[in-house]
């Protein structure tokens, strides 16, 4: 290293560079200008530029040194690079400015230190420190010792790191007088003429230590009574090369330090003590020292030299090589210490890491692999290979995602961690636990594969076992769930099926001795019917019989199988197509009630715990199959008595079309209260009815059947809308105080086209006329029934004819996802698209039946999501023409009877029923009633004929006392005339006007004598 100073300097410890003197101005120059300091950095860096490029690399760091303490107006600099030879070591290679009691400290600093340099160097980061210190003791040297005394205090110390290849850095440090802090720009300044440092090493990296080392290696330490010692506190000695002359000297007595080793080899050269070298051990150690002085850098080796008693020991050399002005290397200068029992308890150490099982990885600072086991070149490749490479350069390791960053990350938090991580060969895992030591790290290496293959062996089983226990748990939710036989199927095979990788489910169940299909799934309604009631329960040829018999699940794993052991079932095995089977019989209370078979596409043979599933969901199964049993058995009943309930045919009427439908809310037993009603009446009138009985269940449905009969028998009495309803009012009021039922009754009159109706809480008719318009008839309606105070009002509307007219419960218009307002909307919007849809005035109801399909679906929602009974009744209602009704005044006079005779005769005539018997029959009747009305009532007197779906008889008077039919003996004069009406029609009776009373009959009309 070339000192700035020109000369050794002072070695005065109390010397300190002074700070030149102001520049005086040259007389003859009247003004300077002065530069920006911006200015005056790139003017140094242009200088810097200039440098030729063949400049020894001393002297090129030297000039930036120089340039770089006075641009910063520093009290001096030094530059530290890393040995080439030995690792962890800083080396002083420039100085400037400062005497050599202040750099002799400063020769070799640790890598790791703490002193400003070190950390610039190791951290890549500018480091500053307020009072300069002694920098880390390093082997054989304590810098501390060394320090100068009466320096000033506050002496301030910056340093910047100078970049080097491979990741190893040295640095440049200024040293400032006290109060003196640098700034932003002057560590800018001197981070670039670092990086400027670093672009002008040459290739080798190599530089020569100063004048400054040589001379106190040259020299030695200061003499003392015991040799010296070592940072590890053994004792050492220091010897110089002649690399000219070839001749050692040492600083004592090398036999002091070195127990047992000739005293003269010193005397005889470099070839005396080469000679003294172990045969194994000297290739190496020349090879090491060549290299060292052709790098003309430091090194360092461990080899073994013989004792006067012919044996050996271990030794340590660390050596330096000196290079003169010219950078010709002149001598190595060195020390060497006794490490036998070092070296022995590292070999037995060595020995143990070498072969244990586990890989054993040395690195350094720098993540350079120093040592492996025989366990890691396993991993990593053969130390000849891998030693001195960076750790991430290794295949195998750079494989491994993400593990650089977890290394890096573990190793920063300056505590032992560990990891575990899956190889590169996708088979294997390893935990990898790093050790910090003060050297480098440590990697140890456990192959964790069985571990974790148990771990993951174990995880899986406990995933299993949870997924079965889901399983188990889902289906026996859904079958608890289950209410008819089908929910059961679709339970089981939801929940089983893909689970084991199943194809198909037959469900059969015990129907007296025979096994009937209750359901399948994933076979063709062929495969059904074939099985269908083939086996029985006692037959053990077949494998439901089998396995009904011992209760336990069969598994047959093949077709083979199958029929080996069931040879007659060939013709299933053949239709179904099955590779495999499981027969889990099912049964209650030790009573066999079916079997559930599970099938497989192909040939399967299950473990022990799917067999301990099916074992287990067997029982579920059967106790779910048996309450669907129950639950279909009570639906049965309960459907059978609504449908006895309600109408079991429509009356055929030619004054209405009807059709109808209902929807119970829920399925099974749980029956509902709607009905719908259609009654003939008198004078060709029909009563149209629709109610709803609030609830749900067998008493609801009791009630709706019991009221059903009353307004059945209620209309044969011929009272008006208003009355019928207020004696319904009572009835249910009787029923108790939670009793509610809404009703609509209406009457329609097909000779006057009139709709006379009342409601007690039912939603109003919708009426869909010819022409195209839909409207609501309009009412205000009364309280339910059980609620409502009477009298119930009755409104009045005159029809068009072949209009439609629709009575609904507001279970059809009103849900939990839509009001009774939308719902009316879109039932008109139906019966709108309906009106040009259909013929004006169909045959039968066909056409109506198919629109109450329409209507029902488009209202209600999905099967099983309707909260509330759902009826409809659709009636098309057709006028009586002119041409079918007569009517006449009659006389209150006995002459009465003979003139409805004639008139009858003449009418019957006139329409073509010209049957005598008829004829005769019809005046006998008419003649009866007139005689009736003259007798007992008063006038005015009227008679009226209609040909309808019957031949109609009406004689109207003003009185309001009815007909009774007597029982009459022998010798009364009179009594017989309503017997003789009541066994000459098919039906007859007395409605009440607003005028007074209709005493009608009814008689049968021939066939095909009606005009339609």
């Amino acid at each position: 290293m070339v000192n700035a100073r020109g000369g050794d300097g002072d070695n005065n410890g109390s010397s300190l560079p002074r700070a030149p003197d102001p520049l005086h101005q040259p007389q003859g120059l009247r003004t300077i200008r002065a530069v920006r300091p911006s200015e005056r950095q790139r003017m140094r860096m242009r200088l810097l530029g200039s440098v030729d490029e063949d400049r020894r690399d001393v002297e090129v760091l030297l000039t930036a040194l120089q340039q770089a303490v006075a641009e910063v107006h520093g009290l001096g600099g030094m530059v530290h690079l890393p040995g080439g030879g030995m690792s962890g070591i800083l080396y002083l290679v420039a100085d400037s400015g400062l005497p050599e009691s202040m750099t002799r400290p400063w020769l070799i600093i640790p890598a790791r230190g703490t002193a400003p340099p070190s950390r610039a160097a190791r951290s890549d980061t500018v480091t500053w420190r307020p009072d300069l210190a002694p920098p880390d003791p390093v082997p054989g040297r304590d810098p501390a010792a060394l320090w100068p005394s009466r320096l000033p205090a506050g002496i301030g110390h910056l340093a910047v790191p100078v970049p080097g290849g491979g990741g190893r850095r040295g640095a440049l440090s200024v040293l400032f007088a006290p109060g003196a802090e640098p700034g932003a720009a002057e560590h800018a300044f001197l981070n670039e003429v670092a990086a400027w440092m670093s672009g002008r090493l040459r290739s080798s990296g190599i530089l020569n230590p100063s004048p400054t080392l040589l001379h106190a290696l040259a020299s030695g330490p200061e003499p003392r009574e015991a040799p010296p010692r070592d940072g590890d506190g053994l004792p050492s000695r220091t010897y110089t090369w002649d690399l000219r002359t070839g001749e050692l000297t040492s600083d004592g007595p090398v036999e002091e330090v070195l127990g047992g080793v000739d005293p003269e080899v010193m005397y005889g050269g470099i070839e005396a003590w080469a000679a003294l070298i172990h045969p194994d051990d000297l290739p190496a150690v020349v090879a090491g020292f060549d290299r060292g002085i052709q790098q003309r850098g430091g090194f360092q080796s461990e080899y073994r030299i013989r004792r006067q008693d012919g044996t050996y020991l271990w030794i340590e050399a660390c050596a330096r090589t000196i290079t003169d002005e010219d950078g010709e290397p002149v001598k190595v200068i060195g020390t060497v210490r006794d490490s036998s029992e070092t070296h022995t308890a590292a070999e037995s150490v060595g020995r143990a890491l070498r072969h244990m099982s586990d890989g054993f990885v040395s690195l350094d600072t720098d993540w350079r692999i120093g040592f492996l086991n025989e366990a890691a070149e396993r991993l990593f490749g053969s130390a000849g290979d891998v030693a001195g490479a960076l750790l991430w350069d290794v295949p195998e390791v750079r494989a491994v995602p993400g593990l650089e960053q977890r290394c890096r990350a573990t190793a920063a938090e300056g505590r032992p961690a560990g990891f575990d991580v899956p190889w590169p060969d996708g088979t294997s895992w390893y935990h990898l636990r790093l050790v910090p030591v003060p050297e480098g790290l440590t990697l140890y290496i456990t192959d964790t594969t069985e571990r974790h293959l148990r771990e993951v062996e174990r995880a899986d089983a406990e995933r299993a076992a949870a997924e079965r226990a889901a399983l188990v748990q889902r289906i026996t939710r859904e079958l608890a769930e289950a209410v008819t036989a089908q929910d059961v199927i679709a339970a089981v095979a939801d929940g089983v099926l893909t689970p084991l990788g199943a194809t198909g489910l037959v469900m059969l169940g015990v129907v007296g001795d025979r096994l009937t299909v209750v359901g399948s799934r994933g076979h063709s309604q062929r495969f059904a019917r074939l099985l269908d009631g083939r086996w029985t329960v006692r037959d053990t040829t077949n494998p439901v019989g089998d396995a009904l018999r011992t209760r336990t699940p069969l598994h047959i794993a093949s077709p083979e199988e199958f029929l080996r052991r069931y040879p007659g079932a060939e013709p299933l095995v053949r239709e179904g197509g099955e590779q495999a089977w499981a027969v889990l019989p099912l049964a209650v209370s030790g009573r066999g009630i079916g079997a559930a078979v599970i099938c497989f596409g192909r040939p399967r043979v299950l473990d022990d715990d799917e067999r301990t599933l099916l074992t287990a969901l067997s029982g579920l199964i059967a106790q779910a199959l048996e309450r669907a049993g129950l639950y279909d058995e009570a639906t049965t009943r309960a459907r059978t008595l609504q449908r006895s309930l309600l109408p079991q045919a429509l009356p055929e009427l030619p004054e209405v079309t009807v059709a109808a439908r209902y929807q119970p809310a829920k399925q099974g037993a749980d029956v509902g209260g709607d009905w719908y009603d259609v009654i003939p009446l008198s004078a060709a009138r029909v009563a149209l009815v629709i109610g709803d009985v609030m609830g749900h269940g067998m008493a609801e449905a009791a009630t709706m059947g019991g009221l059903r009969t009353a307004v059945r028998t209620l209309s044969e009495l011929e009272l008006p809308p208003d009355e019928i309803l207020g004696h319904l009012n009572d009835i249910v009021g009787e029923l108790g105080t939670d009793a509610f039922v809404t009703c609509l009754y209406g009457i329609y009159d097909p000779v006057t086209r009139q709709l006379s109706y009342a409601s007690a809480g039912q939603p109003p008719p919708a009426v869909a006329r010819p022409d195209g318009t839909v409207t609501f008839l309009p009412m205000t309606p009364d309280p339910p029934l059980g609620a409502a105070t009477p009298p119930f009002e009755t409104l009045e509307t005159l029809l068009p004819a072949d209009s439609l007219l629709a009575l609904y419960s507001d279970g059809l218009v009103e849900s939990k996802d839509r009001d009774v307002t939308t719902g009316m909307n879109r039932l008109a919007e139906l019966l709108l698209q309906s009106v040009h849809a259909m013929p004006a005035a169909p045959a039968d109801a066909s056409d109506l039946d198919a629109l109450c399909a329409t209507i029902t679906s488009a209202l209600l929602p999905a099967h099983g999501a309707l909260t509330d009974d759902a009826a409809l009744l659709l009636a098309r209602i057709h006028p009586l023409a002119a041409e079918n009704v007569a009517e006449w005044p009659l006389p209150e006079d006995p002459v009465a009877a003979g003139k409805a005779r004639d008139l009858v005769r003449a009418q019957l005539t006139d329409w073509g029923l010209a049957d005598e018997d008829l004829i005769m029959t019809t005046e006998l009747l008419v003649s009866e009633l007139v005689g009736n009305v003259i007798r007992h009532a008063y006038g005015p007197i009227r008679l009226r004929m209609l040909r309808s779906r019957a031949l109609i008889c009406e004689v109207s008077d003003a009185s309001l006392t009815t007909p009774h039919i007597r029982h009459t003996s022998a010798t009364d004069e009179d009594g017989r005339g309503l017997q003789l009406i009541s066994a000459l029609c098919r039906r007859w009776g007395t409605r009440h006007t607003r005028t007074g009373k209709s005493i009608w009959t009814e008689q049968a009309l021939p066939a095909a004598s009606v005009d339609s």
